[in-house]
């Protein structure tokens, strides 16, 4: 059995569904919190909760009798840990929350870990602990220790909390970065969720900077491919502490991004044009050789195809089709 946190938000119900598929036993554990929509987070997981393998925990990883009566009730096996407080510029206005969730709450999960003798963990980590890093593309043995947001200091913290665990009880761990994901069930804070929309409803939409910024986009089938790696990397190897880039290893400026979407929806995009934001790095762009020779990642999908799925897929959930 496996148990996914965060398992109704974007990435987690994606990897939900596709292990259902798979025919795996999945506990899911999420609080339904009011970072966005909570009605959008169980609409995802309206296929997964028809299923007979699926069982949903409404609750807070940082609630340690919530795990120890997990514990009780479940044979876990592996711990795919998705859950945290998401965002840069949130995390610089509410530090100490994302402190507590992404630290303490990472914590817990190791802790139950080692208490149940679950000795296969995977953490979603992300490409923000990179900071600035002048030297592109970005390695997985770069130094990153140069932050400039609390959400990436915290995910950098649970790094070495796996790290930590894996030295002291042999919990076979790793830490996937993740390169700015987009695609079907994309939060609606994020900026290709966000511009769709504005655009769609002919209103400006946030431009910030000059549009050269870069991010490293990264389609939700690829990064679910590179979980799934992942997982059969655990299944058969022992001894095992990883950092992981999972990216497309392209960069796409933000003008471009924004053109891309504009062009997809054959409708020009209305520009308000704002300084750049406190915690936003210049640039993500992965170096996936390690992926690629480690767990066979291969990602396949271009961001004008992604673009048109993610679009296609946001017309016919709002009713545009």
């Amino acid at each position: 059995m496996i148990l996914v946190t965060g398992g109704a938000g974007f990435i987690g119900s994606s990897l939900v569904d596709y292990l259902l598929k798979k025919d795996y036993k999945v506990v899911c554990i999420d609080n339904f919190n009011d970072y966005y929509d909570p009605l959008i987070k169980r609409n995802n997981l309206r296929n997964a909760i028809k299923n007979n393998n699926f069982q949903l925990i409404e609750g807070d990883i940082r609630d340690e009798e919530l795990l120890n009566n997990l514990g009780q009730r479940y044979k876990i096996e592996m711990i795919i840990h998705l859950a945290a407080m998401a965002g840069v510029r949130p995390s610089i206005e509410m530090p100490l929350l994302y402190q507590d969730v992404n630290i303490k709450g990472t914590m817990n999960l190791l802790e139950f870990a080692r208490q149940n003798q679950i000795n296969k963990f995977i953490f979603a980590s992300s490409s923000s602990v990179y900071g600035n890093n002048k030297k592109v593309p970005f390695n997985e043995k770069d130094i990153v220790d140069f932050a400039i947001s609390p959400y990436a200091a915290t995910k950098k913290a649970g790094e070495v909390l796996l790290h930590t665990y894996h030295h002291l009880y042999d919990i076979n761990c790793i830490a996937l970065r993740f390169f700015t994901v987009y695609g079907p069930r994309q939060r609606p804070d994020l900026a290709i969720h966000k511009f769709t929309k504005l655009i769609l409803e002919d209103k400006e939409i946030p431009f910030y900077g000059n549009g050269t910024t870069q991010r490293d986009y990264t389609y939700i089938d690829d990064i679910i491919e590179g979980i799934v790696n992942s997982m059969d990397y655990l299944e058969n190897k022992k001894n095992v502490f990883e950092i992981i880039n999972l990216g497309e290893s392209e960069t796409i400026s933000l003008k471009k991004m924004v053109q891309t979407i504009a062009d997809s929806l054959q409708i020009d995009a209305k520009l308000k044009k704002l300084p750049m934001q406190l915690g936003d790095v210049e640039k993500t762009y992965a170096d996936i050789n390690k992926a690629k020779n480690l767990i066979n990642y291969n990602p396949s999908t271009n961001f004008e195809k992604g673009i048109n799925q993610f679009i296609n897929w946001y017309k016919s959930e709002n009713g545009y089709i």
